[in-house]
C-alpha cells in the first residue's frame, strides 16, 4: 500500500498528540465541501440503479455523456491498465503514485519523465502518455490546447492519452473532459472525482470519460453496483448544485493564493486552488516541526517537497501562519 495524506490517526499516535488537537492539511480536499443533506430512506434500502439521474447530472456538469461512474477515480486507476494492451507508458513525474503502480502491476513498462513537458513525453514514443492536470503534487499545469494536440498526435500512431483531472474543477478552462471519447479525441481518457473540489472524498464517487467501447469493457470488468445508492444520490445532488459550484470556485482560488503567499518566503512554491507545494531542502525538517505542533502536512520521500492543503477556518489559517513565522531551519 502506498502512503497517502489523511492518515491523521497514525500521526496522532506517532507524535503522541490527541486526535482532536490536530490541524489536518495533509490532503487537497476542500475543507468547506458541499453540504450533504439528509438522504431519502430508499437510497439506503434499495440496490443502486443506473437510471436515478446521476449519469445525466454528470453529463451536464462535465459536458460529456461518454462516462462511467466508478467508486472514486482510484477504481479507474486500478482497472484501466488491465483493459489496455501491455506496452510502455510515459508518466510525467512526479505524479500521484497510484498511477504508475497500477500500470506496473498490470504488466506495462513505466517510463518516468521527471518534470517533463508534453512534447518531451510525446518524444518518448510510448503508446501511452499519462499526466495529472493540475499535477499532484507539483501543481504544474498543462494548457488546454497542448493537451488536445498531444491526444491528436498519439492518435495518429495508435496511442492513448490518459489525463487525471482530480484537481481541475476550480479551473475548468484547463479541462479536456468534454472531448474525451469524442470523434475529435477518441483516444483521450479522462478521470474525474468528487473528492477534491466538492470535498466528498468519503462518498467514493468518480467518473471515467472515454470511448464508449472502453467504458463498456470497464463496466463489465468491475461488475454491478460499484457505487452505493447513498453515494450516487449525494453525487447527483452535488453535481446539480450550480449555485454552490459558482460560489466555491472564486473562494477556493483566493484561498489557494493565500496559501501560496504564506509559504512563499520558505522556498519555491506552486499552488492550485486546493493545495500549495513547497520545494525546499528543509521539507522533511519542516514537516516534523509542524507535526510536533499538531499540524499535519504531506511530505514526499522521492523529492524535497512539502504539500499543504487549505485550513478550514480563520483559526486554522492563523495557527498555520504563526507556526511558519516562528520556524527557523537548522
Amino acid at each position: 500500500m502506498l502512503e497517502h495524506g489523511g492518515r491523521l490517526r497514525q500521526a496522532a499516535a506517532h507524535y503522541d498528540i490527541p486526535l482532536a488537537d490536530w490541524l489536518d492539511l495533509s490532503t487537497g480536499i476542500n475543507p468547506q465541501g458541499w453540504p450533504v443533506p439528509t438522504l431519502p430512506a430508499a437510497v439506503w434500502q434499495r440496490l443502486p440503479e443506473s437510471d436515478d439521474g446521476l449519469e445525466a447530472a454528470a453529463a451536464a456538469y462535465y459536458g460529456n455523456p461518454n462516462l462511467l461512474p466508478v467508486a472514486g477515480s482510484q477504481a479507474a486507476i486500478q482497472w484501466l491498465p488491465a483493459l489496455l494492451p501491455k506496452a510502455a507508458v510515459a508518466c510525467i513525474a512526479p505524479l500521484y503514485a497510484e498511477h504508475p503502480q497500477a500500470w506496473q502491476q498490470a504488466g506495462h513498462k513505466v517510463r518516468y519523465l521527471q518534470n517533463a513537458t508534453l512534447p518531451r513525453a510525446l518524444a518518448a514514443a510510448t503508446p501511452y502518455v499519462l499526466l495529472c492536470n493540475p499535477n499532484n503534487p507539483t501543481a504544474d499545469r498543462h494548457p488546454h490546447e497542448p493537451v488536445l494536440d498531444a491526444a491528436r498526435q498519439l492518435h495518429k500512431r495508435g496511442g492513448w492519452l490518459i489525463v487525471d483531472e482530480a484537481f481541475v474543477d476550480a479551473t475548468p478552462e484547463l479541462s479536456v473532459t468534454p472531448l474525451a471519447g469524442s470523434p475529435e479525441a477518441p483516444n483521450l481518457i479522462v478521470l474525474r472525482s468528487l473528492g477534491k473540489f466538492f470535498g466528498l472524498a468519503g462518498v467514493r464517487v468518480g467518473f471515467v470519460f472515454a470511448a464508449p467501447e472502453l467504458l463498456r469493457r470497464m463496466q463489465e470488468a468491475m461488475g454491478p453496483w460499484t457505487v452505493s445508492g447513498p453515494s450516487r444520490e449525494a453525487a447527483r445532488l452535488a453535481l446539480a448544485d450550480t449555485a454552490w459550484q459558482a460560489a466555491a470556485r472564486p473562494q477556493l482560488q483566493a484561498a489557494g493564493e493565500r496559501l501560496h503567499q504564506l509559504l512563499a518566503p520558505l522556498g519555491e512554491v506552486k499552488a492550485t486552488a486546493l493545495f500549495a507545494t513547497l520545494s525546499s531542502p528543509h521539507s522533511n525538517e519542516l514537516f516534523d516541526y509542524l507535526a510536533r505542533r499538531a499540524i499535519l502536512t504531506r511530505r514526499f520521500d522521492q523529492q524535497p517537497l512539502l504539500r499543504c492543503g487549505l485550513p478550514a477556518d480563520e483559526a486554522g489559517w492563523q495557527r498555520l501562519a504563526t507556526a511558519l513565522n516562528e520556524w527557523k531551519p537548522a
